[in-house]
């Protein structure tokens, strides 16, 4: 049960949030997602439209985590952590040791990657619907700034950290030279 209990909240973590995130911002410039975040007082909230926000936020998560895959993946790439060939080989005797480190760290990576994008987006679509929206200040577009640099950090940390865990774990392939292969 705790498996699952993991693999669960590392679901959450990496995909719904920052879903319920990206569906938070655009919820100020389109009145169908606003309805699906803000239940009439009347009504009150259904298991229905819990489900649907859910799945709402789900696939945002997963459309947010294919841009991060995307740009910020290979921004990461770019600006020097690197990726090992990992030794696949090794795997299935070390599934249990790699699921773990997903989990538990990983997901994390896509936490703060997923999210950061996700407020980007949140951010410029709030801006974009301003007549909806409450008074920006610049303390406001400060915090969004900070937040956004917390979160690249954090995720680029997390993505090293994660590198050097698997790396650890599985090993590497020396990269053969193009007359061997």
């Amino acid at each position: 049960m705790e498996e699952l209990s993991n693999r669960n909240f590392g679901l959450v973590i990496a995909y719904i949030l920052p879903g319920g995130v990206c569906l938070l911002g655009f919820s100020g410039i389109s009145e169908p997602v606003r309805s699906w975040i803000v239940a009439a007082p009347a009504q009150g909230p259904t298991f229905g439209g819990f489900l649907y926000l859910t799945l709402a936020a789900l696939a945002a998560g997963l459309t947010v985590s294919a841009v991060r895959w995307l740009l910020l993946d290979s921004l990461h790439h770019l600006t020097g952590v690197r990726r090992p060939r990992f030794d696949d080989a090794k795997l299935p005797d070390r599934l249990e040791a790699f699921n773990y480190i997903v989990e538990n760290h990983y997901r994390y990576y896509q936490f703060y990657s997923n999210t950061l994008l996700a407020v980007v987006l949140a951010y410029v679509a709030r801006r974009l619907g301003v007549s909806s929206a409450p008074d920006f200040r610049v303390s406001y577009d400060i915090g969004i700034c900070v937040l956004c640099g917390v979160l690249f950090f954090g995720s680029r940390d997390a993505l090293s950290k994660y590198y050097a865990r698997i790396e650890r774990l599985l090993g590497t392939v020396k990269r053969k030279a193009i007359d061997d292969d």
